[in-house]
């Protein structure tokens, strides 16, 4: 027994386990969750190291290899069953995993987790650039760093704030007040200290792909071994009059987020063009602040495309039972004011009194850098199965157009940009690298929660499970009878499973 085992702590009995399920502890004031496989017992630390969600709502499962996992119930993060070791985000951190004993029926636990042996350093003369400090570029910073990569990292951006939490802005930052307002980093600055990561401020010109070679608008070009280009997307702004008055935002970066928390309000009235996940989000949150919405939309259900009907409806009445008013089959004419925004003109020449107006229409991803037969025809680059654009090359996250069962697919999504990072920095490495993991994503507006899990295809029917009404339900989309995606709200164990073994719903 080594000296950090000493101490033993007696959490529970053996007989109270059940074999495969999760089960909460604690270890003084550290919460685990013990997870039993016949007269064996495992114990690791009980929140998700991402954002703290307690993994006893998660679920254990095997994917198609037969590896047992747990998953995070808020947000798919996987890790080994075995060692805790991170197999998938949106977690960049290992689950801690203590030693345990069985003594007489009880279940004792070492009060300190074991070390994960350290990777074999490796690459010390290598540089590494990896443009755009999103998801997908942290990501890989973080992975590249974890697998043992000594060389040089430099991390290019052009904001230069810390690289945060995108997915925040919309579902909680805009709730936020002026003095409140915290926009959480992905990776606190004594991280990148430590880890000897170089943040450059500046922004990409042009790519010589063939010498591997980053052209920067104002630093010197850098050549490297290894380059991620993960640049993402830029938010479309309205090609209407009056659209570049004071007031009319979009939201995609910190920037755009704090402006519009400074202006927000309970006096306040904004209309909301779109409605996008992104626009309904910020319905939401500015209702939170108490401040008048109303969404002008194309169409009369949202969601309706990627939910359905039903699902749609429910949330339009979500949205309306918490004051949010609709003005659906219409478009914006007209923007217009004196030196900022006080009205909208709509095309049937209703016009609307508004403070400021938030443009949710969509995003265009950025990579006009890459002019040659790697651009993609929807914009973006292609990639081979493992992020590949050319040899020493990589694309990933809003950017990467990338195959998967015959057809190419660019989805704009946080833990697909996370997951395809990791993908890229293992296969920089040499290392073994899966395939990428089903998509999944989700939206959350007022208290309610909505994942799907799923590849982005069309569907001709829906089966439902569950309480539609009260947001505990399961629905599996259909297409010629083959299940081509899965919505669940309240379902957040059943949803973990099928975002690590999709054939099985």
């Amino acid at each position: 027994m080594s000296e950090t085992e000493k101490h033993w702590v007696d959490v529970m009995a053996l007989a109270d386990l059940e074999d495969n399920v999760l089960t909460a502890a604690s270890l003084g004031e550290t919460p685990l969750v013990l997870l039993r496989t016949g007269e064996e017992v495992r114990a690791f630390g009980g929140k998700c190291p991402h954002k703290g969600a307690p993994l006893e709502q998660g679920a254990v499962c095997k994917d198609k290899f037969g590896v047992s996992q747990i998953v995070c119930p808020w947000h798919k993060a996987c890790f080994s069953a075995e060692s805790g070791r991170l197999i998938e985000p949106l977690a960049l951190d290992p689950l801690p995993a203590y030693p345990v004993e069985i003594h007489d029926g009880r279940v004792l636990v070492g009060s300190v987790p074991r070390e994960l042996p350290a990777p074999n350093s490796m690459r010390d003369s290598e540089t590494a650039v990896i443009v755009g400090a999103g998801a997908a570029g942290v990501t890989a910073v973080v992975t590249l760093r974890e697998e043992g990569f000594a060389g040089r990292i430099v991390l290019i951006s052009p904001e230069s704030d810390l690289p945060y939490d995108r997915t925040a802005l919309s579902k909680m930052v805009l709730g936020s007040k002026p003095e409140d307002l915290k926009i959480p980093p992905i990776r606190s600055e004594e991280w990148y200290e430590a880890n000897n990561i170089e943040r450059l401020t500046d922004k990409i010109d042009r790519i010589d792909i063939d010498a591997r070679t980053v052209y920067l608008h104002e630093n010197d070009p850098i050549q490297a071994e290894h380059i991620l280009l993960a640049t993402g997307s830029v938010a479309t702004r309205p090609n209407l009059p009056g659209a570049d008055l004071k007031g009319v935002h979009v939201l995609r970066t910190a920037k755009d987020a704090k402006v519009i928390v400074d202006e927000a309000g309970p006096d306040q009235t904004a209309v909301l063009i779109g409605a996008s996940f992104i626009t309904m989000e910020a319905a939401a949150a500015l209702r939170k602040r108490g401040v008048g919405v109303t969404v002008i939309s194309r169409e009369n259900i949202p969601f309706e495309s990627k939910f359905g009907h039903e699902i749609g409806t429910r949330m339009r009445q979500l949205h309306e039972a918490n004051g949010v008013a609709f003005v659906p089959d219409c478009e914006v004419k007209q923007i217009g004011g004196g030196e900022k925004v006080e009205w909208v003109l709509l095309d049937d020449d209703t016009k609307l009194n508004a403070d400021f107006v938030i443009a949710g229409i969509g995003v265009k991803p950025i990579a006009d850098y890459v002019k040659d037969h790697h651009a993609a025809t929807d914009g973006g680059i292609d990639v081979d199965d493992h992020m590949r654009v050319a040899p020493g090359v990589y694309a990933a996250g809003d950017i990467a157009h990338f195959p998967h069962d015959g057809k190419r697919y660019r989805i704009e999504h946080w833990r697909t940009a996370q997951c395809q990072a990791r993908l890229a920095a293992r296969t920089m490495l040499g290392l073994p690298a899966d395939d990428l993991p089903t998509p999944w994503f989700w939206t959350q507006q007022y208290d309610k929660k909505l994942e799907y899990v799923g590849w982005p295809e069309k569907f001709d029917a829906i089966d439902f499970e569950g309480d539609l009404d009260n947001f505990d339900f399961l629905a599996k989309l259909r297409h010629e009878g083959k299940i081509v995606g899965v919505i669940g709200a309240g379902r957040a164990k059943q949803i973990a499973k099928l975002a690590v073994n999709f054939n099985d719903a």
